[in-house]
Formats: C-alpha cells, sequence, structure tokens
C-alpha cells in the first residue's frame, strides 16, 4: 500500500512537472512577441529593403537586433524609374518567404507597426510618404536619398521637428569600420583631410550625386564632420571631383566615378597617420545603429549634418552648371527654405 501511494506521488509529480514544462514556454513566447518592437517597411523596390529584412527576421539574429521583427511591408515605390520597378515582385516574394504581410496601403502598415524603415529607392516620393508617417508619430529611418532635391530634404526634417517624430537618415557607407575609426575613435588624431570616391551613375529623375554619389559624399563627411564652407567642381565625361572647403581651411575632395570599377572607398590624413577608408562592409553596421535609434529615439547623426551632405551635392550641381565656380553651402541651404 505504501509502495504504491509512493508511486502515485511520484508520478504525480512527474505529471506536474511536465505540465509546467509544457506551459512556460508558451507564456514565455507571448510575453517575447508582446516586447517585440515591430517594424514596418514602405517600399520594396531597393535591395536594401530584404537585406534588412534579412538581418531582423534572422533566426538567431545577433544580439543588437534581437527584439525586433518586420513584420509588415507596402511594396509600392517608383513608378517609372524601370531599375527599381522591375525588383519589386521579386522582392515581394522575399519578404513573403521571411513571414512579413504585405499590405495595399501606407495607412495599413501603419497600422500594424511601432516603427519604419522607408526604404523607396526614389526620392521624389519620400516627402509625401514620409508626411503619413510623421502623422502617426512612428520613429522612422529614411534610406538614401532622403529625397530628389535639397528643398524636399529641408522640408522632411523640418517636418519631423514640428510633429516631434524621431527621423534618421544615412547611407551605409558612414558605418565602414575605418571611417566610423577616424570620426568616433580618434584614430589618425586631428583630421587634416580626407579623399573619398564612390560610383556616381545617372538617373535622370534625380540631382546627378544624389542618386549614388550620397554614398562617397557620405564616406567623406563621416571623417570630415560638419563645417563645410563651400564646393567647386570639376566634370570629365568618366568622373566627377568635387572640391569641399571647410571653416577651418581643411579640404575634403569627392570623386565620383562615371566608369570603371565600382567600388567605394578613400583616404583620410590626419596629425598621427594616414589611414585608407575601404572596404564596404555591408548593412549589417547601419541596421545596429538603426536598431539602436528605435530604442533610443534619438538620431545618431544631427540634422544639420545631413542637411549639409545634400547641400554639398546640390551646391556641386550648381558648380558644374555655372562652369565651375565656388558655390556657398550656407547659400544653398537658404536658397532651399532652411532656417537652422
Amino acid at each position: 500500500m505504501k509502495s504504491s501511494r509512493r508511486l502515485f506521488i511520484k508520478n504525480t509529480a512527474v505529471i506536474g512537472a511536465v505540465a509546467s514544462l509544457s506551459t512556460t514556454p508558451f507564456s514565455l513566447l507571448a510575453e517575447h512577441q508582446k516586447n517585440v518592437i515591430k517594424i514596418g517597411i514602405i517600399g520594396l523596390d531597393t535591395s536594401h529593403a530584404p537585406a534588412f529584412a534579412k538581418l531582423f527576421n534572422a533566426e538567431n539574429p545577433r544580439p543588437e537586433l534581437a527584439g525586433f521583427k518586420v513584420v509588415a511591408a507596402f511594396p509600392q515605390g517608383s513608378s517609372d524609374i524601370k531599375s527599381s520597378a522591375d525588383r519589386i515582385p521579386g522582392y515581394i516574394k522575399q519578404v513573403e518567404e521571411l513571414g512579413v504581410e504585405v499590405v495595399d496601403s501606407i495607412e495599413k502598415l501603419l497600422e500594424k507597426v511601432d516603427v519604419v524603415l522607408l526604404e523607396t529607392n526614389d526620392g521624389r516620393l519620400h516627402l509625401e510618404q514620409a508626411r503619413a508617417v510623421f502623422m502617426a508619430g512612428k520613429p522612422v529611418f529614411i534610406d538614401k536619398p532622403v529625397a530628389a532635391s535639397l528643398k524636399d530634404a529641408v522640408a522632411i526634417y523640418k517636418e519631423a521637428s514640428e510633429k516631434k517624430v524621431p527621423m534618421f537618415s544615412a547611407s551605409s557607407l558612414r558605418y565602414m569600420t575605418n571611417a566610423h575609426a577616424v570620426r568616433h575613435e580618434n584614430k589618425i588624431g586631428k583630421v587634416l583631410g580626407a579623399d573619398a570616391f564612390s560610383p556616381a551613375t545617372l538617373e535622370p529623375t534625380h540631382p546627378d550625386l544624389f542618386w549614388y554619389g550620397i554614398h562617397g559624399v557620405e564616406i567623406l563627411f563621416t571623417v570630415m564632420g560638419p563645417g563645410c564652407e563651400s564646393v567647386t567642381r570639376f566634370s570629365t565625361p568618366d568622373s566627377e571631383i568635387v572640391v569641399g572647403k571647410w571653416k577651418d581651411g581643411r579640404l575634403g575632395t569627392f570623386r565620383g566615378m562615371r566608369a570603371g570599377k565600382h567600388d567605394y572607398g578613400g583616404t583620410a590624413y590626419g596629425t598621427e597617420g594616414n589611414l585608407f577608408l575601404g572596404k564596404f562592409d555591408g548593412y549589417e553596421p547601419l541596421a545596429v545603429k538603426i536598431a539602436e535609434f528605435f530604442k533610443s529615439k534619438t538620431s545618431p547623426i544631427d540634422a544639420r549634418e545631413t542637411l549639409e551632405i545634400y547641400a554639398f551635392m546640390e551646391a556641386a550641381e550648381i558648380s558644374k552648371y555655372k562652369g565651375g565656380v565656388s558655390v556657398s553651402i550656407a547659400e544653398t541651404l537658404k536658397t532651399a527654405g532652411y532656417q537652422g
């Protein structure tokens, strides 16, 4: 009798333990899902969109990206830039395979998410799309280019500020290992100057450096910092050279390649040495910064610096069409409506 009672107690304990094991994971899973920051993507016409979705929705993401999930995407991006529009069906398929729901409006997307990646490749659409996000009060990362004109870029930052919506924009090239080390780790001491290069392929709907030259210009500003005073541009059929003069007398140059190898890099010159700035490290370093931004609600880049980058490119275009004259960054910003 005692033996039977002991067996009953033992079996009851085992059943209780099994029951505990079978219920606890579900409650933990529910708690985890409740705490996940839900990301929405606007625009599936760029390779950046599935690249970010793969990083955030990985089965075992790197620790900085854990706690996020891309849950919805609105695919419509450019309708008349063929190289972008033709990508949409393939990228829809890729994100759906990652568990992302594809919706038919930005409004529906905004109902399902906490934060937004505005990935539309066509900068002409960004102001209108960003306004919808600002109205919903969702923190947003806007991929390059911020807009297809400096005027629209100024308007986007102004409206984000007025609505008190956190916003961040950058090229992934800003977070190349060596460029980041020069700016944030004092790798070469005080920076005396820099040269940067990137492809500068053309898209007729955008100012010529906005479409792809932005990558090399962002490398230049990453190591030089803000404070560019004027730019002068020189052009050949194969390349563009833009020389920026900073307020403290330093010179920084950008070379935009129309032909040759598709590559990124440059050289930074400092009081304690010189450093080559390549190579491109992929999208993961930028994704980590985006994750930090979504948590902190604070952009890692001052708005003035980002707008100065776009003023640099717009002033370079003015210089080109005026035969290589020096063009003021401050005047270019003022003309675009910047009042900061």
